[in-house]
């Protein structure tokens, strides 16, 4: 084989490649060969192959047909060896092998590599579906491909994605005999008019009966332009046995848009936009008749998601516009009287209302919106943001509400939102207020957050350093923490010392808490304390 390549390249740097290409093989020889070892030789043939097929400019010569061979006889081996004994899920190697085998002519050999490698891995539909794809488009034999198919069905009855392709190929079959034409006669009308794919639907609706696989197939169907009859057939069945689920509705009442337009009118703004809200209205006929037959919040949503991605769209003429908004306007509130009105569509309907000048109605939903999702914190941040921003007296009050209703470890955003707003709308003293029940919280996230927050605000407004008591309460507040973090929490242990030792602190009781917390701190946090402390003492920090 060496003595070979070195004809077939026929230039100076034979005997290096040659050298290189023995120490490879020498490799393959050893009593343990690594996977690594057999990627990396056929590598290099390959890359010697692109290297001739450039000097030659022509088609595989017969030396390249020779280093074809010898990297399929590696790959063979390799594959075999490797994957039925040490690497049986190196999927990645096996398609490296059929790539291979497109790329370089040797397309026979890859229903052999499918084949085994099915055997390895029948429990993968995905390479099922490779496979029997390869058999249509590669080697033309849809009668393999079904083949394929069939047996992908025996090991996953109900997957959808190997239904969906064997529909989609038994579909491309019929198209291409009907465009051969002089051959029409060898075929029966059956097949012609896609009867076999007529019988791969019913089996498989007859496994999956689930709305969103029966338009997946529909949609298949409608690519190729001889399906009407099937396409209404799917639309029958559409009808007639998934009525209970909103996605049927859904898309039902969205093929109105696809409705033909009204001629002369389109050819102006105004007369397009026309045509478009009657389309959009048919659709919400559809919709209506959705919710009155399947009255839950899935259907609602489809409905609401189909108003809102309409009002989004841009428009230039007013009417359509105003008649998006108004539709939508009245689905949600509909919705929402229903108690079937998603959590997240209420932000939707108050950027809305804010952004029309409904400050009354706004509020009212926002009020609406606590009641229906009152363990939400998200709900309860995005209600009282926007009756902060319509100056609403009730906040306070309202915020007492929200950490009596909300999971207390998940409070700390409606904590957070608190201290902002009092501090912007209320005294000093009201502030304070709010920062002790934070501080005195069960839940150490709050505290230490509040914690934090209330130094900064007591530095940048005096706080407690106006008077003494402030500086007791401090220290409750520090003891009350320590307990919780005093293990673990060297920086509290820190800034506890640096307190004291500001113009309101007691120096003397620095020597104290650093001996606590030498006593109290565990593993490492004993370290970074002894660490940082020196280094406070140095005046680094």
């Amino acid at each position: 084989f060496l003595q070979s390549l070195m004809i077939g390249l026929s230039f100076e740097s034979d005997v290096s490649i040659i050298k290189r290409a023995t120490a490879l093989e020498y490799k393959l020889h050893r009593l343990i060969v690594n996977k690594e070892d057999f990627i990396a030789y056929i590598q290099y043939e390959i890359n010697i192959l692109e290297l001739i097929k450039k000097r030659r400019a022509v088609s595989v010569s017969p030396f390249q047909y020779l280093i074809i061979k010898n990297i399929e006889a590696q790959l063979k081996w390799n594959t075999s060896l490797t994957c039925v004994v040490f690497h049986q899920d190196d999927v990645q190697l096996w398609l490296s092998h059929v790539a291979f085998c497109k790329k370089w002519g040797t397309k026979g050999q890859i229903s052999k590599v499918f084949s085994t490698m099915l055997a390895i891995h029948p429990d993968k539909p995905a390479l099922w579906i490779m496979a029997a794809k390869s058999e249509l488009e590669d080697r033309d034999s849809s009668e393999s491909a079904r083949h394929l198919f069939l047996r992908a069905l025996r090991f996953h009855p109900n997957n959808k994605k190997v239904y969906q392709e064997y529909f989609r190929m038994e579909l491309l079959h019929c198209e291409k005999l009907r465009k051969q034409k002089q051959e029409l006669e060898r075929f029966s009308p059956e097949i012609l008019s896609g009867k076999l794919v007529e019988v791969v639907y019913r089996d498989a609706t007859g496994k999956i009966k689930e709305a969103a696989f029966v338009i997946s197939l529909l949609n298949i169907a409608a690519i190729f332009d001889f399906t009407k009859q099937l396409q209404d057939s799917i639309l029958q069945d559409l009808q007639t046995n998934y009525t209970e689920d909103s996605v049927t509705w859904d898309f039902m009442a969205k093929r109105e848009l696809d409705a033909p337009g009204a001629g002369e009118e389109l050819q102006s703004a105004k007369g397009r936009a026309s045509d478009i809200n009657r389309r959009e209205e048919r659709c919400c006929q559809v919709y209506e008749e959705g919710v009155k037959s399947l009255n839950t919040e899935s259907m609602w949503t489809c409905y609401v998601a189909f108003c809102l991605e309409r009002q989004k769209r841009k428009t230039n003429v007013q009417e359509l516009k105003e008649q998006r908004q108004e539709r939508l306007l009245g689905v949600l509130h509909r919705a929402h009287d229903g108690s079937l009105l998603k959590e997240d569509y209420y932000k939707n309907w108050l950027q809305i209302l804010l952004s029309s000048g409904d400050a009354e109605g706004a509020a009212s939903v926002a009020m609406a919106a606590t009641q229906r999702y009152s363990q939400s914190v998200s709900v309860w941040s995005l209600s009282l943001q926007t009756l902060i921003q319509l100056g609403s007296a009730d906040v306070g009050k309202l915020f007492q509400d929200a950490l009596t209703h909300v999971d207390p470890k998940e409070s700390l955003p409606l904590w957070q939102l608190q201290v902002q707003w009092s501090v912007a709308n209320q005294s000093p003293e009201e502030t304070e207020a709010v920062f002790k029940r934070g501080l005195l919280s069960a839940v150490p996230a709050v505290a230490m957050e509040m914690k934090a927050a209330y130094l900064d605000w007591s530095h940048t407004t005096g706080g407690y350093k106006k008077e003494t008591p402030k500086m007791n309460n401090l220290r409750d507040y520090y003891e009350r923490a320590l307990q919780e973090f005093g293990s673990s929490d060297d920086d509290l242990w820190l800034a506890y010392i640096q307190e004291e030792l500001g113009p309101l602190g007691q120096p003397q009781n620095c020597s104290k808490i650093h001996w606590r917390a030498m006593k109290f701190l565990e593993g490492e946090s004993v370290e970074r304390f002894t660490s940082k402390y020196t280094l406070h003492q140095t005046g680094h920090i």
